[in-house]
C-alpha cells in the first residue's frame, strides 16, 4: 500500500445565522461583484434613460415659451431636439436592460450551479431527512423567484430609481419650497412598501414551499405510477394533488390581494400630494411663465409612473428574498465530513471493524452493536440474515455515507477517516439493491464516473456480466438510449449493467449488496460465473437473501437485531445447526414446494 499526502483544508460547518430580508439581498448581491463591469455598463445606460425625463419636461416648457415669444425663434430645432432625446433614451435603455440582464441570468446560473454541486457534497442524512419535491423545487421554482429580485427587480429599480432623482432634481431646480411639500409623502411610503414588503415575504415563503408539495407528489406518482394503478390509489393521489393544490391557489391569492392593494395604496397617496402641490403650486408661481408652470407639473406628474414601478419592484424583491433564504438554507448545510489527508496510490483491500456501533439521527433503535471482523485481501465475505438486521447499514458505514458513533473501520490498517474522501471510494465498486441507472446510453452508464470511456472495456464488462446476451439485440446496441432510470429496459437487464458498472470500475473492493436479487434461474447461473471473475483479487461483501448466491465465500456472517450471531463457511455453520442452517432449510423447502406447486406450509 502506497500513500501520500494532500493538503486540504477540513471542512467546517457553516454557522447558521438569523437571516433578514436585507442581509439575504446583501448576500445575494454579492454574485454580482464578478459582473461588476457589466454592471456599471447598465447603470450608464440607465442614467443616460433617466437623464432625457427631466429633459422632456423642460421640452414642453421650451415649446410653450417659444409659441408665446415673438417671431417664435427656434422652433424648426424643437422637433429635431424631441427625436434625439427619443433616440438617446432608447440606447439608454437597451444598453441598461442588455448588461443588467446579462449580470443576472449569470447570477442565476451560478447560483443554480453552487446549489447543485452543494447537493452532490450533502451527507445522505440530510436527502434522508428533505423530501426531494423541496430539494427539486429550490432547483427550479425558487431559482426562478430569484431572478425576479436580481434581473426585474435590479433593472426597474435602477431605471426607475434613477428616473425619479432626475425629475426630483429638476423639481428641486425649478422650485425647491414646492419640492419641499411633495417629499412629506416620502415617510407614508416607506411605511407603505415596508409593511406589505413583510407581508410578501411570509406569503412567497409559503408559496414555495407549496409548489414542494406539489413536485414531491407529482414525482412519486409519475415514479410510482405502477403501483397507483395496481392498488387503485388514483382518487387518494388525486385528493392529496387538489388538496395541497388548493393551499397553493389561496397562497397566491393572498399574494395577489397584497401585491395589488400596494399599488392603489400608493397611488392614492401621490395622487392626494399632486393635488395639493398643484394647489400651491396655482398660489405660489404666479411670477413664473406659463412654460415653467406646465413643465414642473409635468415633471411632478410624470414621477408617480416611477413610484409605482419602484413599489411594484418591491414584491419582485420580497419573493426573491424569501427563495434566496431557502437556497441560502442549504448552501450553510455542512457537507460530507472529509478530514482525511491520506491518499492511497495502491489499495489492497484488507478490511478491518473494530467495536463499531451505530443508530440513524433520532432513532432510539442502535442499528449495529459492537461489530468485530477481519477480512483479508481476496477473500469473500457474506453478509446474511432477516430484514432489519443491519447488513446494508454495516455496508453504509463502510462507505462513508454515515459516520460510525463508535469503534474504528480500517483499510489496509489505515483508519478510513484518515483517507481522503474521494480517494477512498475511488478503490470501492459498489452494487445498490436499489438499481440506478441515468437517461443516456447503455455505453455511459457502465462507464459512468470515468471522464474517458474505453469501449473495449465496457464491452469486456457488459460481456462479464452477462448483459451483452441483451444489449447485441438492441438497435443501437451499446449506444442505445436506455431511458430516465433505465426505464426501457427490464428488472434484470437493469441490474445486469448495474453489475457491469461494478465490473469495469476495477476496484480492490467489491460490495454486492443484492446483486442477483433481479435475475432469473438462467441468467443467475451465468452471473454467478461472471461474478466469480469479478472476484478474483479482488476483497468483496456480498449481501444475499438467496443462500445458494454465497455458498463458496470464504466467511459467512449470519447478523440478528445488530450483532454478529453466527460466522463460518457454508459447510461450518450448516455443521453448527443454528440460525444460518434455518435460514437455508426455509428456503430450500420454499424450492421443493415451488417446484411441486405445493403450497409452503407454517411450521
Amino acid at each position: 500500500m502506497k500513500r501520500s499526502k494532500k493538503n486540504r483544508k477540513g471542512n467546517k460547518p457553516q454557522e447558521a445565522k438569523k437571516s433578514t430580508g436585507i442581509n439575504v439581498y446583501k448576500r445575494l448581491i454579492k454574485y454580482v461583484l464578478p459582473y461588476k463591469k457589466w454592471f456599471f455598463v447598465s447603470f450608464i445606460g440607465y442614467f443616460i434613460a433617466s437623464v432625457t425625463q427631466p429633459l422632456f419636461a423642460e421640452m414642453i416648457k421650451k415649446i410653450i415659451d417659444t409659441l408665446q415669444s415673438e417671431g417664435r425663434e427656434g422652433a424648426l430645432m424643437l422637433p429635431l431636439i424631441f427625436s434625439g432625446l427619443i433616440i438617446t433614451r432608447s440606447i439608454g435603455v437597451f444598453i441598461g436592460s442588455y448588461f443588467v440582464a446579462k449580470v443576472s441570468t449569470n447570477i442565476v446560473h451560478d447560483l443554480r450551479c453552487e446549489i447543485f454541486d452543494h447537493y452532490i457534497h450533502l451527507p445522505a442524512k440530510y436527502f434522508d431527512s428533505n423530501n426531494s419535491g423541496y430539494l427539486i423545487s429550490r432547483l427550479t421554482n425558487n431559482v426562478q423567484q430569484v431572478t425576479l429580485a436580481t434581473t426585474d427587480a435590479i433593472r426597474v429599480i435602477i431605471r426607475e430609481g434613477m428616473t425619479a432623482v432626475g425629475l426630483l432634481a429638476y423639481l428641486f431646480y425649478i422650485n425647491w419650497q414646492l419640492s419641499l411639500v411633495f417629499l412629506s409623502i416620502a415617510p407614508l411610503i416607506v411605511i407603505v412598501v415596508t409593511v406589505v414588503g413583510k407581508r410578501l415575504r411570509r406569503l412567497s415563503k409559503r408559496l414555495q414551499e407549496s409548489v414542494g408539495d406539489l413536485t414531491q407528489i407529482t414525482s412519486e406518482v409519475v415514479v410510482g405510477h405502477k403501483i397507483v394503478k395496481s392498488y387503485g390509489g388514483e382518487e387518494y393521489e388525486s385528493k392529496r394533488f387538489k388538496k395541497k393544490s388548493s393551499f397553493n391557489r389561496n397562497q397566491q391569492m393572498k399574494l395577489t390581494v397584497t401585491t395589488s392593494l400596494q399599488k392603489p395604496i400608493i397611488q392614492i397617496i401621490v395622487a392626494i400630494a399632486l393635488s395639493g402641490l398643484m394647489y400651491f403650486a396655482l398660489m405660489l408661481m404666479e411670477k413664473s411663465s406659463a412654460g415653467e408652470f406646465v413643465a414642473y407639473l409635468t415633471a411632478a406628474f410624470m414621477l408617480p409612473r416611477a413610484i409605482k414601478f419602484i413599489s411594484s419592484a418591491n414584491a419582485k424583491i420580497q419573493k426573491g428574498v424569501a427563495a434566496a433564504e431557502s437556497l441560502f438554507e442549504v448552501m450553510d448545510e455542512s457537507i460530507e465530513k472529509n478530514k482525511g489527508l491520506e491518499v492511497f496510490e495502491s489499495c489492497q483491500g484488507e478490511i478491518e471493524f473494530k467495536n463499531v456501533s451505530f443508530a440513524y439521527a433520532g432513532a432510539d433503535r442502535t442499528v449495529l452493536k459492537n461489530i468485530c471482523f477481519k477480512i483479508r485481501t481476496g477473500q469473500t465475505i457474506a453478509l446474511v440474515g432477516s430484514s432489519g438486521s443491519g447488513k446494508t447499514t454495516l455496508v453504509n458505514i463502510l462507505m462513508r455515507f454515515y459516520e460510525c458513533e463508535k469503534g474504528k473501520i480500517f483499510i489496509d490498517g489505515c483508519d478510513i477517516n484518515s483517507i481522503e474522501i474521494k480517494n477512498f471510494r475511488e478503490k470501492i465498486a459498489f452494487v445498490d439493491q436499489h438499481i440506478t441507472l441515468f437517461d443516456g446510453s447503455i455505453k455511459e452508464n457502465i462507464a459512468y464516473g470515468s471522464q474517458d470511456i474505453d469501449s473495449k472495456q465496457v464491452k469486456a464488462a457488459a460481456t462479464d456480466a452477462y448483459a451483452m446476451e441483451f444489449i447485441q439485440k438492441l438497435d443501437s446496441g451499446l449506444d442505445e438510449q436506455i431511458g430516465e432510470h433505465g426505464v426501457k429496459l427490464s428488472g434484470g437487464q437493469r441490474q445486469r449493467l448495474s453489475l457491469a458498472r461494478a465490473i469495469y470500475k476495477s476496484a480492490p473492493i467489491l460490495i454486492l449488496d443484492e446483486a442477483t436479487s433481479a435475475l432469473d434461474v438462467k441468467s443467475e447461473k451465468f452471473i454467478q460465473g461472471a461474478l466469480e471473475r469479478a472476484r478474483e483479487n479482488r476483497t468483496s461483501i456480498v449481501i444475499a437473501h438467496r443462500l445458494s448466491t454465497i455458498e463458496s465465500a470464504d466467511v459467512i456472517f449470519v447478523m440478528d437485531k445488530g450483532e454478529i450471531v453466527e460466522r463460518g463457511t457454508h459447510k461450518e455453520l450448516i455443521h453448527k445447526a443454528g440460525a444460518y442452517k434455518k435460514i437455508y432449510e426455509l428456503q430450500f423447502q420454499k424450492i421443493i414446494n415451488k417446484n411441486t406447486n405445493k403450497p409452503l406450509t407454517a411450521g
